[in-house]
């Protein structure tokens, strides 16, 4: 903080001077995505200085706040302490749970009731993945899901029909297209597969196979335009197969 009290200050740093909390919103978001590849590749050297930049930008954010009179750094402290706290009354309190399940549960009991409403406090500005996750567990939480994985794969094909009959008709794609997304990541959660991690590792290896694809054309002397779509995949098939 003494440091920001310098960037932000008279002499200081003109770039640091003319931040605000719209500015920096992006870095935080791209901080907190550089700790999660960190973790991914078990980078723990990494793992530490990207948490560093992570924590560096939220106190920035603090000291803006402490600069506009809205909350300092110990408010904010104290805050998430209590909010921590009374989240845990199993450990601050009397409550006894019998597992994670239920702490969980109780959690977003308590939560509910602070915020109103059970689907509360889940950020729209999430990854669309990851907050379909977020909103199905919610609702499994009070019981509003399928009993078995099963359900929730027949559920995928009635969306998938669905689609197919909108593209048909050329309408409503959007909509059933998300409809069949949604369907998709509950399938994952009940199975125990985190749907955003499925989709980064999908990606993963289709840029591993183009990249196959690519080496072996420049090794042939031939450009990706100039080719036919049969030749590409032939070699994508082949990169498959390793």
């Amino acid at each position: 903080m003494r440091i920001l009290d310098r960037l932000r200050g008279e002499g200081g740093c003109p770039w640091d001077r003319k931040q605000s909390f719209e500015s920096l919103k992006p870095f935080i978001i791209e901080e907190a995505y550089e700790v999660a590849e960190a973790i991914d590749k078990r980078n723990w050297h990494e793992l530490k200085e990207e948490l560093g930049d992570l924590m560096f930008l939220i106190l920035f954010f603090t000291h803006i706040a402490q600069e506009k009179g809205i909350f300092d750094l110990e408010e904010m402290a104290k805050g998430t302490a209590q909010k921590i706290m009374r989240r845990h009354p199993h450990v601050f309190g009397d409550l006894k749970v019998k597992d994670s399940q239920e702490v969980e549960s109780n959690w977003n009991k308590i939560k509910e009731k602070e915020k109103g409403s059970l689907l509360s406090g889940i950020p729209r500005g999430l990854p669309a993945l990851l907050r379909a996750q977020k909103i199905t567990r919610r609702a499994q939480s009070v019981g509003f899901d399928w009993e078995e994985a099963k359900g929730a794969l027949e559920k995928i094909e009635e969306e998938l029909r669905e689609l197919k009959e909108a593209f048909e008709k050329g309408e409503n794609l959007e909509h059933e297209i998300g409809d069949l997304l949604l369907s998709t990541v509950n399938f994952c959660r009940l199975v125990g597969i985190q749907a955003e991690e499925a989709l980064h590792k999908a990606c993963d290896r289709f840029v591993e196979r183009f990249s196959y694809i690519e080496k072996k054309l420049k090794q042939q002397g031939k450009d990706l335009r100039e080719v036919s779509l049969n030749e590409m995949d032939r070699l994508w098939n082949e990169a498959k197969g390793k």
